[in-house]
């Protein structure tokens, strides 16, 4: 029965190898158009804005696209830890990466200009920082010779301090072993308030409150609320300072193999989808504001004059550390040209 499935088959494809030959017709493979691309999104956080961000730039792509890309999600570092994500995304194994900037450093220093304090007054501000053309100009093109290509830069949610003990006056901070992320602007901001800054992927930083091998860390509201960090510290110190933005980065290898049509589509996709987010993060930030608190956790503001005091013991971070570094410097300037920018359109 096998051998006479294989003779008839061998018929069957000499008849349509002649009528191929017949009618003029060819066996040649789909068009390239037709071809199916995976787009796997790698991120470290979970149910947040990032992740809306993911699935709202996942779909658009899908659609504009009519599912010649197929987006698949991977939240809360199931790719790998951040360092892991953006190498996969350097060879291509990751296909885009959303990430804060400032975890790129390794890649190109200026990464981390935005994670200057002082530079951000409030969300709006800051969403207004992140669509600033000649900011996304630089911030988007800063890998491109690193196996990244950039397509979208948000504004997330500004910083807030967890502590095992409350921090209610700047002196509290003083002694203090917090993590904050991998950037001078941060480490050198930090230790001017007293703090042991202790650079550390997200993944170690629940743990490491609970073994008290920190006494807290930097991170957004969502990361707190959603990872259930109120199970192992109360409080919040909400400094505002710096401001958590995400940026989108593509691997460059995967992007250049597209036809033109789909890259287009993916740039747009990004752009688009970073200014539809802003409204509802700044829905969300207010939402997980509300969670922590019913949850059993305590908000904390610094009394009025000493948060004046801490920006100013902080303006001139960003300065000092990048003006030993040119092209670092040029950068900050960038961002704060950036910054200047956004008071003004919002005072007109």
């Amino acid at each position: 029965m096998r051998f006479e499935h294989r003779g008839i088959l061998a018929r069957a494809t000499c008849v349509v190898g002649a009528l191929v030959l017949a009618n003029g017709l060819t066996l040649d493979p789909a068009p390239a158009q037709d071809k199916a691309y995976v787009m796997k999104i790698g991120l470290p956080t979970i149910n947040d804005i990032p992740h809306l961000f993911a699935k709202n730039f996942a779909a658009a792509v899908e659609r504009d696209s009519g599912g010649r890309i197929e987006a698949e999600i991977y939240p809360a570092s199931q790719l790998g830890s951040i360092p892991r994500m953006i190498e996969g995304t350097q060879f291509g194994a990751i296909q885009v990466a959303t990430i804060p900037p400032e975890f790129f450093v390794g890649v190109d220093e200026r990464f981390e200009v935005l994670t200057a304090p002082g530079l951000v007054d409030a969300m709006e501000h800051g969403q207004r920082i992140a669509a600033d053309p000649a900011l996304l100009k630089l911030m988007l093109g800063l890998g491109a010779n690193k196996g990244l290509h950039g397509v979208g830069l948000y504004l997330v949610e500004p910083v807030g301090v967890i502590s095992r003990a409350p921090i209610r006056h700047l002196a509290d901070f003083k002694g203090k072993k917090i993590r904050v992320f991998a950037s001078p602007f941060q480490t050198v901001a930090f230790d001017r308030l007293g703090v042991t800054p202790v650079a550390m992927t997200l993944g170690d930083v629940l743990p490491a409150i609970q073994q008290g091998t920190i006494d807290g860390s930097i991170a957004g509201m969502g990361v707190f609320v959603n990872m259930h960090f109120y199970d192992a510290a109360k409080y919040i110190t909400e400094t505002d300072q710096p401001t958590i933005f995400i940026i989108v980065e593509v691997s460059k290898k995967w992007y250049d193999s597209l036809p033109k049509d789909l890259q287009e589509i993916i740039d747009r996709a990004g752009l688009s989808q970073s200014l539809a987010i802003n409204e509802p993060a700044r829905k969300m930030f207010a939402e997980q504001r509300k969670a922590w608190v019913a949850n059993g956790g305590e908000l904390i503001k610094l009394p009025p004059d000493e948060q004046s005091t801490m920006l100013g013991v902080l303006a001139s971070v960003g300065e000092d550390v990048s003006k030993p570094k040119p092209a670092l410097h040029e950068a900050y300037q960038e961002v704060v040209g950036a910054a200047q920018r956004a008071r003004r359109s919002a005072s007109q």
